[in-house]
C-alpha cells in the first residue's frame, strides 16, 4: 500500500465519522420540525432536543480535519474544485450558518419557533444535498477545461440523472440512518411513544434507501462505464452491505437488539463507503486528477498521516465521553437530570 493510498483512506475514514454523526444530526433536526408541524407526541420533541444538545458543536469536526487534509495532501484539488464549487460551497456553508444560528435563536432565545425549525429541518437535507456535489463531480463529465481556467457545467450538472440520483440517496441515507440511532435512543430512554414512531421511520426510510442505492448503480453505469465495471469487481462489499443492512432491518422490525441494530447500520455504510471509495481509486477527479497527481512530499505526507491518526484517537475517546456523560446518562436519557 502506497502512501498516497493511505493518505487518502486516512481521508475517507473522517469523511465516513462525519456521514454518520452529521447524518444523525441532520435527520434529527428534520424530524424535529416534521413531528412539530404534524403535532405529534411532544415527548418526542424533548427526546430529540436532549440528543441535539450536546452534540451539535462536535458534528462538523470531522469535516474540518477533511478539508484541511485533502488541501494538505493534495494541493492541486483546490484548482480543480475550488472554482467549480465555489456556489454549492458557499450554499453549503449559508446553510451551516443558519442551522448554527438555530440553537442560538432557538434553543437559548425564542422558543418553540416554527420558522427556526423549518430552516433547521430543512437545511438538514439540502446540506447533505450540496455535499454530494463534490462527489458527483468526481465522477468527471461536469468540469470544463479551457486553458488554465476550470469551469462548473451547471446545466449539465443539474440535468443529469446521476447527480439527482446521488443527491436523493444522500437525503434518504440520512432519515434513515437517524431514525434507526433515534429507535435506539428513544428505547434507551424508555420512552415508548417516540420508540415506536422512530421505529416506524426506520422501517419507512429502509425501502427506499436500497431503492436509492440501486439508482445509483443504474446511473453511474451510464455516465462512468469504468467506475462502473470497478464497482462489479468489488461487488462483494456491497453484497456485505446490503447483508449489514437486513441484520439491522430485522433487529429493529423484531424489536430486539436495538444497539446491535444501530451497530449493523454503521456497518452497512461503512462497507458501501469504502467499498465506493476503494473502487474509485486512484482517480480524485475521472479522468483529470489521481491521488499520486500533485501529492505532498513524503516526509510531509508521514507527519499529516501521524497528525491525523493522533486527531482520530483523541476525537473518538472524545464522542465517547460525551456519550457517557450526557447522551446515555442514566438521568439525563430520561430527562430527568437537573440542569
Amino acid at each position: 500500500m502506497t502512501i498516497e493510498v493511505v493518505g487518502i483512506a486516512v481521508l475517507w475514514l473522517f469523511l465516513y465519522g462525519y456521514l454518520i454523526v452529521a447524518s444523525i444530526d441532520f435527520g434529527a433536526g428534520f424530524f424535529h420540525f416534521f413531528n412539530k408541524v404534524s403535532s405529534k407526541n411532544y415527548q418526542v420533541d424533548r427526546l430529540i432536543q436532549r440528543y441535539l444538545s450536546p452534540v451539535w458543536e462536535v458534528t462538523n469536526v470531522f469535516l474540518v480535519f477533511f478539508f484541511v487534509g485533502i488541501i494538505g495532501f493534495f494541493p492541486d484539488t483546490a484548482y480543480y474544485f475550488g472554482t467549480a464549487l465555489l456556489v454549492p460551497g458557499s450554499l453549503s456553508i449559508v446553510l451551516i450558518a443558519i442551522r448554527g444560528s438555530y440553537y442560538a435563536f432557538n434553543t437559548y432565545g425564542a422558543r418553540d419557533s416554527k420558522v427556526y425549525s423549518f430552516l433547521y429541518g430543512a437545511s438538514g437535507l439540502l446540506i447533505p444535498a450540496s455535499f454530494t456535489t463534490v462527489l458527483t463531480i468526481s465522477e468527471g463529465g461536469y468540469l470544463s477545461m479551457t486553458g488554465d481556467t476550470v469551469e462548473l457545467m451547471l446545466g449539465e450538472l443539474l440535468t443529469s440523472t446521476y447527480s439527482w440520483s446521488v443527491v436523493f440517496l444522500a437525503i434518504v441515507c440520512v432519515l434513515y440512518i437517524s431514525a434507526a440511532f433515534l429507535t435506539y435512543y428513544a428505547y434507551q430512554a424508555g420512552d415508548v411513544p417516540s420508540y415506536w414512531l422512530f421505529r416506524k421511520y426506520t422501517l419507512f426510510w429502509a425501502g427506499p434507501t436500497i431503492l436509492a442505492s440501486l439508482l445509483v448503480f443504474f446511473a453511474i453505469s451510464g455516465h462512468n462505464p469504468d467506475h462502473f465495471e470497478r464497482l462489479l469487481e468489488m461487488s462483494w462489499m456491497f453484497v456485505l452491505s446490503f447483508l449489514f443492512y437486513a441484520g439491522a432491518v430485522f433487529l429493529i422490525y423484531r424489536r430486539r437488539y436495538h444497539g446491535i441494530a444501530f451497530l449493523l447500520v454503521m456497518l452497512q455504510f461503512f462497507a458501501a463507503w469504502f467499498g465506493y471509495g476503494a473502487t474509485h481509486l486512484p482517480y480524485l477527479l475521472y479522468p483529470h486528477l489521481t491521488i499520486y497527481d500533485g501529492f505532498v512530499n513524503e516526509t510531509m505526507a508521514q507527519a499529516l498521516i501521524i497528525a491525523f491518526l493522533a486527531g482520530f484517537a483523541l476525537l473518538i475517546p472524545s464522542l465517547y465521553l460525551l456519550m457517557r456523560l450526557f447522551l446515555f446518562d442514566a438521568e439525563y436519557i430520561r430527562g430527568t437530570k437537573p440542569k
